[in-house]
């Protein structure tokens, strides 16, 4: 008789960490749900069954395995920011199984099957508007089902054991965000698992998963303006020249003109929450240097401002750093005199939206498109001649 201890799946990989702002996938808090296929893989522990065999008496003459099988998942789950959330899944990771043949005459036959459910907490760091890595940490309570079954000279004490253990799993992936309802992913994952006679292994998991957001705005969208609008300086006034009697003519000089202002939509030259200026909005900004650099001016202001949403200290951190990428820009490439620019961020002290337009506090797709027009670069050219 051979013993109980004939199969074992050990840990075929490590999972890295992926390390980690604000992409379309995890805009707000929501609820989702979604399935997952994929392929699953144990390894049988060839060594350790053949040793069982032989201790008993046995010699093995043949020996064949099936370490591979298809897995899905069902899940449910919270996203509570843009960086955290928490799953709920059930799992079946597939059946394996070995077959063997031994002298004296006889076979011996094995077959585990593994199936349960997790509680996972995942981060989240997105990579670009739509693409986020994301990793995975949780908890597993698998049921392990075995069945060995052998012929001739090979008896089996247990043909069918079985056990319930809760033990780790872990995983990593990216996240492509098709739209507001709709994410795929696709992820390796590792599941520490009990083979039901004593040996513990693992299961690795490759799979796609189609991820179902409920309930989410239509409104949340890539943060982007359709296209930069660069607003031309208007026309300089006329020079008004007053005839006097002769001799001689008397011109009277026309009044200085107004100072010359250009507003941007912080969507059009940077990302949400950064400060490196976009392909897009070096258009713009190109445009606006060619046209300056063909006047004499006295001075430049350039203003960053921002929306009421985020700690006031933040805002006023990240709408002067707008502001000095732009001053930047203009000086190179733009090719304007660095000391004639000034920049400075005016945060969300000066919004142009009034108090009653935009209510709420919370950060919703709906809010963030009310606010839209408080974030703005702002850029003053005075002394224009």
């Amino acid at each position: 008789m051979i013993s109980n201890h004939t199969l074992r799946f050990l840990t075929l990989a490590g999972l890295g960490s992926v390390l980690a702002t604000a992409a379309l996938a995890q805009d707000d808090s929501y609820y989702y749900g979604g399935l997952s296929v994929g392929s699953s893989r144990a390894r049988i522990d060839q060594e350790r069954i053949s040793s069982s065999l032989v201790g008993n008496g046995l010699t093995v003459t043949g020996f064949s395995r099936d370490e591979r099988d298809k897995a899905f998942k069902l899940f449910g789950g919270y996203q509570f920011n843009r960086h955290l959330g928490v799953e709920l899944g059930y799992f079946d990771l597939g059946k394996f199984g070995f077959a063997t043949t031994t002298t004296p005459t006889g076979s011996l036959n094995g077959q585990i099957r593994l199936a349960g459910i997790n509680l996972d907490l995942i981060g989240t760091m997105p990579l670009t508007e739509r693409l986020s890595a994301f990793v995975r940490l949780g908890a597993q309570h698998a049921r392990t089902r075995d069945h060995f079954s052998g012929t001739g000279a090979v008896a089996v004490l247990n043909p069918n054991p079985s056990s319930r253990e809760v033990n780790y799993k872990a995983g990593a992936g990216l996240q492509y965000a098709f739209g507001p309802s709709l994410l795929l992913r696709g992820e390796a994952e590792h599941y520490r698992v009990n083979d039901a006679v004593g040996n513990h292994g693992g299961v690795n998991v490759v799979s796609l998963s189609l991820v179902f957001p409920f309930g989410r705005a239509p409104t949340v969208a890539p943060r982007v303006s359709a296209a930069p609008v660069y607003e031309p300086p208007p026309a300089p006034a006329p020079v008004i020249v007053a005839a006097a009697p002769p001799p001689p003519p008397v011109v009277v000089p026309a009044a200085p003109p107004p100072p010359r202002r250009v507003s941007f939509a912080a969507e059009s030259l940077f990302g949400f929450d950064q400060s490196t200026i976009k392909p897009e909005g070096r258009l713009a900004l190109d445009q606006f240097a060619s046209e300056t650099r063909a006047t004499r001016f006295d001075v430049i202001m350039v203003e960053g401002h921002t929306d009421r949403l985020g700690s006031e200290a933040y805002n006023q951190k990240l709408s002067a750093q707008r502001a000095e990428a732009v001053k930047a820009y203009l000086v190179t490439p733009g090719g304007i005199e660095g000391s004639k620019i000034n920049a400075g961020g005016k945060g969300e002290s000066m919004p142009v939206t009034q108090p009653g337009d935009c209510k709420g506090t919370q950060q919703t797709a709906k809010l963030i498109a009310c606010l839209q027009p408080d974030r703005r670069v702002v850029i003053e050219v005075t002394g224009t001649r």
